[in-house]
């Protein structure tokens, strides 16, 4: 379920989304993310806007843990009633994770490639994600215990485009500044409204 998506906005876009953005991150690489790389995130911050950089892969369960304590993390989040993610469902652990187009495999195994899913209308696209900062765990063993600034984003039902190719779920994706204010200041008993599938049409799916 979304392990690869691509983000080409440069900060400088990002800060014309976001007026009162501080830039804590630098230069913001743009291109393929993959699970456990490093890529920017926005956060809610004083007020105004944070632009950070974040591994992607949040804490999982220790259950899952290898037995020599490895955490390879957890890219997708979707039962938001689990006690292990209910304590980061605040507005003080949601970000938004900028993004072009996400990739999901084609039915038919490795040869078939993935499909790529992209904004029909060009708009601006973000994950509805939740960041855990300062985290200490094992993530890989010749790197020992590292400490991380860590994210995932979301997932609910998939609309059309999603549920043809990946008939199990897609990511949440917000398009309006106002979901983006939502989903970062929001109590959760209002922000969990937006956990559900970007309309039929929404999207176009290319190679």
């Amino acid at each position: 379920m979304c392990n690869l998506y691509n983000q080409t906005t440069a900060a400088e876009a990002m800060r014309q989304l976001f007026a009162d953005m501080d830039n804590q991150a630098g230069n913001v690489e743009t291109g393929d993310v993959y699970p456990d790389r490093m890529a920017p995130i926005i956060t809610a911050e004083g007020g105004g806007h944070a632009l950070r950089s974040a591994r992607w892969g949040l804490p999982s369960p220790p259950q899952f843990h290898s037995p020599s304590g490895i955490d390879r993390g957890v890219t997708n989040v979707r039962n938001t009633g689990s006690p292990h993610w209910r304590r980061w469902l605040g507005p003080d652990h949601r970000c938004l994770v900028p993004v072009t187009k996400f990739a999901e495999p084609r039915p038919g195994g490795r040869g078939s490639g993935n499909a790529w899913f992209r904004s029909r209308e060009e708009r601006p696209m973000f994950f509805a994600g939740i960041w855990v900062p300062d985290w200490t765990s094992i993530r890989k063993l010749k790197d020992g215990q590292t400490t991380d600034d860590l994210y995932a984003f979301l997932t609910c039902p998939p609309n059309a485009e999603v549920g043809a190719i990946h008939p199990k779920a897609m990511p949440v994706i917000l398009t309006e500044a106002d979901e983006w204010s939502e989903w970062l200041t929001a109590p959760w008993a209002e922000a969990v409204k937006l956990q559900r599938p970007l309309p039929d049409g929404a999207l176009e799916v290319g190679d």
